[in-house]
């Protein structure tokens, strides 16, 4: 049985995606099977892993319509040694569509049952808005790690993301938890970094992961190469984090076959 983590956070440029490929690759190197499901229409996670979103035959948002199973649409990415289901524009459209039709938060929790043995660790990089899309990750998931930058806003916008999560709890997955918070594009020279992650730790405590994602510009490179940051340079400090990250989670919880 799998683990599935839920990488969200509804405000956008938070390291949420870098996150999702990098851990996916952290985990994947230490000898675990990692799916990754692109759940934002940007497709993001599907270009960073090096696989071109315009030329995808079957994505999540066929699967989530329930046109085609998620065999079909989960391709191997050879640059990060995981699986992934990809994403393209089109999912837009599935916000729409997916209103009228039965069990529609649940789709993605069903379609990923068909899998759930042949891994162990599925994310789910949902978009950056609590929409229906984020419903069903949510939903999917055991667990939700929350990317957040260590700035005023974000602890303003955490404070709906948890509301959120205790509504999907209450009436949709009651099972669901936060795994962790990560502190990322963090800078110890500024002051208001190290105080607002002062307080997601008085607030938090176990809950905020103890490794910290720096600002690297390695990290910003290596989507565009369609390459992991883990591989694309192994010595950065933003790599050395995430397998730090990576190692952190496999302490943490063992999956159970």
């Amino acid at each position: 049985m799998s683990r599935i983590l839920a990488v969200a956070n509804q405000k956008g440029g938070v390291g949420k995606t870098t996150t999702s490929i990098n851990l996916a690759a952290g985990l994947s190197s230490a000898g675990k099977r990692v799916l990754l499901v692109d759940l934002d229409p940007q497709g993001n996670a599907t270009m960073g892993s090096g696989i071109d979103k315009r030329e995808s035959r079957a994505t999540v948002y066929e699967v989530v319509l329930g046109e085609c199973d998620i065999h079909s649409a989960r391709i191997h990415c050879e640059n990060g040694g995981f699986d992934l289901v990809p994403a393209n524009q089109e999912l837009a459209g599935a916000e729409v569509e997916l209103v009228g039709l039965e069990r529609r938060e649940t789709r993605l929790k069903d379609a990923l049952a068909a899998v759930d043995s042949e891994y162990d660790y599925i994310l789910i990089d949902c978009p950056p808005a609590l929409n229906l899309l984020t419903v069903n990750g949510l939903t999917a998931a055991h667990a939700v790690m929350i990317p957040m930058q260590c700035e005023y806003y974000a602890l303003e916008g955490l404070s709906d993301l948890v509301q959120t999560i205790k509504k999907v709890r209450s009436h949709l997955n009651p099972s669901l938890e936060i795994e962790g918070l990560l502190r990322t594009m963090y800078d110890p020279r500024n002051t208001l970094s190290q105080q607002v992650s002062d307080q997601l730790q008085k607030h938090f405590g176990a809950k905020v992961y103890r490794t910290i994602i720096p600002r690297n510009v390695r990290l910003a490179e290596a989507p565009s190469h369609g390459i992991p940051a883990i591989h694309f340079d192994k010595q950065s400090k933003g790599a050395l984090a995430y397998l730090s990250l990576a190692d952190e989670i496999l302490q943490q919880r063992s999956p159970t076959h």
